[in-house]
């Protein structure tokens, strides 16, 4: 088959690769109705994470089950599955805690920019729904895979409570997300901190009563300003810079709750200014499988529509265009078909 690569940074090929196949009993082959290029393949893609060799890309993935292994019991061939980006036994004392994204088994998911992938863990990574879903619903069904779980993540580990006030530090397609999610948990006001019209517009779509422009000191000025000094109940941090983490950090209230989901890049805290910031802090891989279930059943049910992130739809063999076009701003996140 072919399937994506990257050599280094800006150097996306579309070749081809080995066909996947059984390699553990708990394994399944899944044959992709769709993909996407993830926020967090931008870090390589810019070299920012050095990438020493030919790498798979890819890790947000839904389709239908071609084959399985032996020991799988619960997935069977020709149903419509998502699966998380991190691979879950769902057993371990870690994910019955919740944490299946640090599952005791877990590996990540790299291979999914293609038209079939391997799934180890089948049975604990992989959510059937009951019926093959309509066509318009995939890219909704795909964004719960990563996108939208690592958004309802941020807000969750944020304790976005009804009534509250979130602030969501970030517009890229988890930021707006998490405006969504932060708006079926019952916040009352949602500021999303944004400069991009079309993203701003997005945002208010999903749920945001207000826009911060304002980044960095000016940006955490504003939002003490929008309440009355005091600063949000729970906040969202999207990104995983030292601005935006820091930016989170101070536009919490004293007692307030942090959520970080943004893959950290030169992220380093200060133990004495964290300390009297009083903010609970929280995040980190979000465990997508914990959350699927119910994301599933709300897009099945009409009540959310997250795939409205993807605003690039290209066939796979574009891929390196959807990366470009994501680069350089001129789409939130794309959508990949095989």
């Amino acid at each position: 088959m072919l399937g994506t690569m990257i050599y280094g940074p800006r150097d996306i090929r579309f070749e081809h690769r080995p066909d996947p196949k059984i390699v553990k009993a708990t394994d399944a082959i899944i044959r992709l109705s769709a993909t996407c290029v993830c926020g967090s393949d931008l870090w390589p893609y810019r070299g920012i994470q050095p990438i020493t060799q030919p790498t798979t890309m890819g890790h947000e993935y839904c389709g239908t089950v071609e084959e399985i292994g032996k020991q799988v019991k619960n997935i069977k061939p020709g149903q419509f599955v998502v699966g998380s980006f991190a691979t879950s036994d769902n057993i371990c004392a870690i994910c019955q805690h919740g944490y299946q994204s640090s599952c005791v088994q877990r590996e990540f998911m790299s291979a999914a920019q293609a038209p079939y992938l391997r799934v180890p863990l089948a049975d604990g990574t992989l959510v059937a729904t009951s019926d093959h879903p309509p066509k318009e619903l995939i890219p909704s069904l795909l964004a719960t895979s990563d996108v939208l779980g690592t958004g309802w993540f941020a807000a969750d580990a944020a304790n976005v409570k009804p009534g509250a006030t979130a602030v969501v530090v970030g517009d890229g397609a988890v930021g707006l997300l998490g405006v969504l999610s932060a708006k079926q948990m019952g916040a009352k006001r949602i500021i999303a901190m944004s400069r991009n019209p079309s993203r701003q517009k997005l945002a208010r779509e999903f749920g945001a009563t207000d826009i911060v422009t304002q980044r960095g000191d000016e940006g955490v000025s504003r939002i003490k300003e929008l309440t009355d000094g005091i600063g949000a109940d729970s906040v969202l941090e999207c990104v995983g810079t030292q601005e935006s983490m820091i930016q989170a950090i101070s536009s919490t209230r004293k007692g307030g709750y942090v959520g970080y989901v943004g893959v950290p890049h030169g992220v380093a805290l200060d133990g004495e200014q964290l300390f009297y910031a009083h903010v609970h802090l929280h995040g980190g891989p979000a465990p997508v499988r914990r959350y699927l279930p119910e994301l599933i059943k709300l897009v099945l049910d009409g009540k959310i529509n997250p795939g409205k992130v993807f605003d690039l739809t290209l066939p796979l063999d574009q891929v390196a265009e959807g990366y470009r076009a994501m680069d350089e701003r001129r789409a939130i996140k794309t959508l990949l078909r095989p």
